[in-house]
């Protein structure tokens, strides 16, 4: 009987030490934007304007408020343009944006996507928008389109009305001419 005892005794002692010999660490998730936020917001919708004109609507599906309420960290965001007469421009969608009060500019990042209301529709990673100077510009891809006409390189800087446009390398398009006969 004591035999049996030391035996299972044993293996008792056997299988804690083979249990605690396990060295692997238990998983730790990324530092979250959440963690250092001031506030988080559901459903937000923010009226941005230049010397008390109103020049856009940014609405998002979450915000992070950030630096004492100047600074917003937005997810899903959606900005809709208005010129200063308030007619519409256009609107930006971005899977990630970022809103600074201070410095006004705007940056979306993830699949952006800007369209015009005359038809053309501007595609890119990252984009800014800077609502004091009102230039839009990028360092990152991006491709210009209307219809089957297209532009695309890596860079530029243009005008909110996309009129200015300079692309900055690797610039290529394409368009559809219709030349008169004789």
């Amino acid at each position: 009987m004591k035999r049996l005892a030391l035996f299972i005794a044993g293996v008792a002692a056997i299988a804690s030490a083979t249990a605690c010999g396990n060295s692997t660490q238990p998983p730790v998730a990324k530092p979250s934007v959440a963690d250092s936020a001031d506030q988080m917001l559901i459903g937000v919708q923010y009226v941005m304007s230049t010397r008390g004109i109103q020049r856009g609507e940014l609405n998002a599906d979450t915000a992070y408020v950030l630096d004492d309420q100047t600074r917003f960290d937005l997810r899903k965001a959606h900005v809709t343009f208005k010129t200063e007469a308030g007619a519409p421009q256009g609107t930006m969608e971005a899977n990630r944006g970022m809103y600074n009060q201070h410095t006004q500019i705007l940056e979306g990042w993830g699949d952006v996507v800007v369209k015009l209301i005359d038809g053309r529709t501007l595609k890119s990673p990252h984009l800014t928008f800077n609502q004091l100077t009102h230039l839009i510009s990028s360092d990152t891809t991006y491709t210009l389109s209307k219809g089957s006409d297209t532009q695309s390189g890596t860079g530029f800087v243009s005008d909110q009305n996309f009129v200015k446009f300079t692309c900055k390398a690797a610039c290529k398009g394409s368009t559809s001419l219709l030349i008169p006969e004789r």
